[in-house]
């Protein structure tokens, strides 16, 4: 073998498996718009098997109690359902709306005195549920993905058009 031959056989080694990005390496990015600020992200949450710290941060912060200000940090398992749902339902780059995400204690006490709807130890205290919608897609679409996946508890609020996620366990609730 020449060596012009074997130092391109040696170069095609190794750069094709670095440059190639598996999909399990690919960045997992999610959208979201909160309907009480009206903020919004985009962020790659995780690449490949490794949470990215900052974007973290950024979510925990973008999902805190828009009430009180308080922050707790997100599961990062609800990141990871709701990415799995969006991408079962064919849409990649859907943004969700977020409804309710992380509460204080005292917002969701609060909460409780005025609706018989919300549970004492909601997942919502500790950073493991969000209540979503996608701006274009029935909210029964997200239900059933979300049903098929199996990650936590579904609920299903028609009239309200929402669906609450958790990373609880499984089960289910509403129409």
């Amino acid at each position: 073998m020449k060596r012009r031959d074997f130092l391109g056989a040696a170069l095609c080694a190794v750069s094709t498996p670095a440059l190639a990005i598996t999909p399990k390496e690919r960045p997992r990015i999610l959208a979201f718009r909160h309907l009480h600020t009206d903020e919004r992200i985009a962020v790659a949450y995780r690449i490949g098997d490794h949470y990215q710290r900052g974007a973290l941060e950024g979510l925990n912060h973008f999902f805190r109690d828009f009430r009180t200000g308080d922050t707790t940090a997100i599961d990062p398992k609800l990141l990871d359902f709701l990415y799995d749902i969006k991408v079962a339902l064919g849409d990649p780059d859907a943004r969700y709306d977020v409804l309710s995400a992380y509460r204080s204690p005292r917002t969701n006490q609060m909460l409780r005195a005025k609706s018989g709807g919300v549970a004492r130890n909601s997942l919502h205290l500790t950073g493991q549920a969000l209540d979503v919608r996608f701006p274009d897609l029935p909210t029964r679409r997200i239900r059933d993905t979300a049903i098929t996946l199996a990650r936590g508890g579904v609920g299903f609020y028609p009239r309200s058009d929402f669906v609450h996620l958790d990373t609880g366990r499984v089960r289910r609730w509403g129409s």
